[in-house]
């Protein structure tokens, strides 16, 4: 695909298809330049409609552009549109639960609050990745009780699929579960 038919296809929105949306995600999260990135990623967010989209968009630079990225996390998961918040809080477990990990970021996903499925699905993915990542960070968060509780308990189901949480873990997690 010559680079103007290219550009052509990615201001070309709404696309028809949904694998369209899937090509234009995954051409756009090749692109190298954040600041490029992120105009193509601003236009694309807003005709997101499904999870499997979203969840698609993995872009490389935000790797290398941490300072710039956690701005436009801030922004994407203040937004009113679903798959753009749901977005935010995506690229937050990515790329903030290790090496640049801070409380701050639980502080952030726990303050969302949604009746949103595919929103509170994520907050729940992001806090079992984080118990996962951050168990000693993470656990006040289901020990206090300051997820809904919905998330709270999807949190720990998640959790306790997963094979980064010791036995150990899972037997404390299981504990935990509330009831309605």
């Amino acid at each position: 695909m010559s680079d103007q038919k290219l550009l052509k296809f990615l201001q070309d929105l709404p696309h028809k298809y949904l694998e369209e949306y899937h090509l234009h995600s995954f051409i756009i999260s090749e692109i190298k330049d954040y600041d490029r990135l992120i105009i193509y990623l601003n236009k694309l967010l807003p005709y997101i409609d499904n999870w499997a989209t979203c969840d698609s968009l993995r872009p490389k630079a935000f790797v290398q552009n941490k300072d710039k990225l956690i701005v436009d996390i801030r922004r994407w998961i203040t937004s009113e549109d679903t798959y753009t918040i749901r977005f935010g809080i995506e690229a937050l477990m990515c790329n903030y639960l290790e090496s640049d990990f801070s409380d701050e970021y639980l502080q952030l996903v726990a303050r969302i609050s949604s009746d949103e499925y595919y929103i509170n699905m994520m907050i729940a993915w992001f806090f079992a990745t984080a118990l996962a990542k951050q168990w000693d960070a993470t656990i006040p968060y289901i020990n206090n009780q300051q997820l809904d509780i919905w998330v709270h308990n999807k949190t720990i189901q998640k959790a306790l699929e997963s094979f980064r949480i010791t036995p150990e873990q899972k037997i404390y997690l299981r504990e935990r579960k509330r009831h309605e």
